[in-house]
């Protein structure tokens, strides 16, 4: 794979790039309308395999945040045509390197010496690249070691692509006035927090240390003496993305065994600890020889206060869902709906999340669940369908809900996808044998 020797880092520098993107976009369209005058019965396939090479294309070469958000978007696999979520899937691990001598430029820099001087042995080629950092194999003292360094200037550019991102969401979602800046400000202080590779290596070492009572998980060492700012390092360790395994066929008593200590790994941070690992794609773990789970980055963790907690939790019942009364009190408490709301949109707004709560809540009105279960994803497809189509939703002011949802909205649909595409069936109290 080719190696990139620089990365854009200036605001202007980087908005040239996605403009022409945005032109190369246009020309697509154009190709396309002008194929449909001759075939109309043409669907947009093409189209959409077309744009989702060239918007990945464009991303790739400025990785940070604007390739995050390619990431966070592979993850809604039903929202996004299949093209969309195949191509930015790629940024999860898969994405151009740095060269070799921007990497020993960025090891001088922020520990001081060059990785050869550091390390027994360095690979100069990294294992994979993601979005904002890439992993190298070294090793220390008999030690294997993966070494993670983040892209430079990424940092610097999190509130500039942000600016350049945010018209198009406001258009996408249809949000409106200043009460959207919480949700641009919830996702540029999380980005913030990715780049900050202490917090980093601090999250990393406390949520281990409290998840090693759970069974079939596993997690690296981190070692603090070989890091900084932009540099973690931590213990090398040996599986499968998890992806690259549900890919191949598995035995289903290990796909439930992986499920359960995912769903367990997942339940005891947001209810014992009030904190969850805000980042579940398939390229943040790793499926060990004896079909153990390795969770290997805690770079996106999401806090989840209380007042938020107890509502969104009690939504999950079903007997308060199914309360009038309650259930819109709750609404009100989640910033839902609001007291600026019309009739009209109180009676649509109320209706939807009630038909969406039902569903994705319907794992924690059971014993037992099966993710693997069709009906489950059909159903999820087919409400995604239904409202993404909707012509009144885009008459409806978008900025619903608490700022907290949009993390803990990603970590459950991802979640949910990592499940789904395990087939596992889980036990959904199980986690509470760990809280004490």
């Amino acid at each position: 794979m080719k190696t990139l020797d620089s990365i854009p880092t200036g605001k202007i520098e980087r908005a040239s790039k996605l403009v022409k993107t945005g032109v190369k976009i246009g020309g697509n369209y154009a190709k396309y309308l002008g194929k449909k005058l001759v075939n109309p019965e043409m669907d947009k396939n093409e189209l959409n395999e077309s744009n989702a090479e060239d918007i990945y294309d464009g991303l790739k070469s400025l990785k940070g945040s604007a390739l995050k958000v390619a990431q966070m978007l592979s993850m809604e696999k039903n929202i996004l045509p299949k093209a969309y979520v195949d191509k930015f899937s790629l940024s999860q691990f898969s994405v151009p390197p740095l060269s070799a001598p921007l990497v020993r430029k960025t090891f001088k820099k922020y520990l001081g010496k060059y990785p050869e001087e550091l390390f027994d042995t360095f690979e100069k080629d990294s294992i994979n690249a993601a979005s904002i950092g890439q992993v190298h194999k070294a090793t220390k003292n008999g030690i294997q070691l993966a070494v993670k360094i983040q892209y430079p200037g990424v940092a610097q550019s999190i509130s500039s692509d942000l600016s350049l991102v945010k018209p198009i969401a406001i258009r996408m979602f249809n949000l409106k006035g200043k009460d959207s800046d919480k949700y641009f400000k919830e996702v540029e202080n999380k980005l913030i927090e990715e780049t900050n590779y202490f917090l980093e290596i601090e999250q990393s070492i406390s949520i281990t240390e409290s998840c090693s009572v759970i069974k079939n998980l596993e997690f690296p060492k981190y070692y603090e003496e070989l890091s900084s700012e932009r540099i973690i390092t931590m213990d090398w360790m040996s599986g499968q993305h998890l992806s690259e395994f549900t890919n191949r066929d598995f035995d289903e008593q290990v796909g439930n065994k992986l499920g359960q200590t995912l769903w367990d790994f997942y339940m005891f941070q947001i209810h014992g600890l009030k904190k969850v690992h805000a980042d579940p794609h398939p390229g943040n773990f790793l499926v060990s020889e004896n079909h153990t789970l390795i969770a290997i980055d805690f770079g996106c963790i999401k806090e989840v206060p209380n007042e938020f907690y107890v509502p969104y939790f009690e939504l999950a019942q079903k007997h308060n869902i199914e309360n009038d009364t309650v259930f819109m009190e709750k609404l009100y408490e989640l910033e839902i709906l609001t007291e600026t709301d019309t009739p009209e949109e109180i009676k649509f707004f109320k209706a939807l999340f009630k038909e969406m709560l039902t569903l994705l809540t319907s794992p924690f009105h059971e014993d037992n669940f099966d993710f693997g279960a069709d009906d489950f994803w059909d159903k999820i497809a087919d409400l995604s369908e239904r409202y993404s189509n909707d012509s009144q939703i885009r008459k409806m002011n978008g900025n619903r809900g608490s700022k907290h949802f949009l993390y803990m909205n990603r970590t459950f649909f991802g979640l949910y996808n990592l499940l789904h595409d395990l087939k596992a069936k889980i036990e959904v109290n199980s986690y509470k044998q760990y809280i004490s």
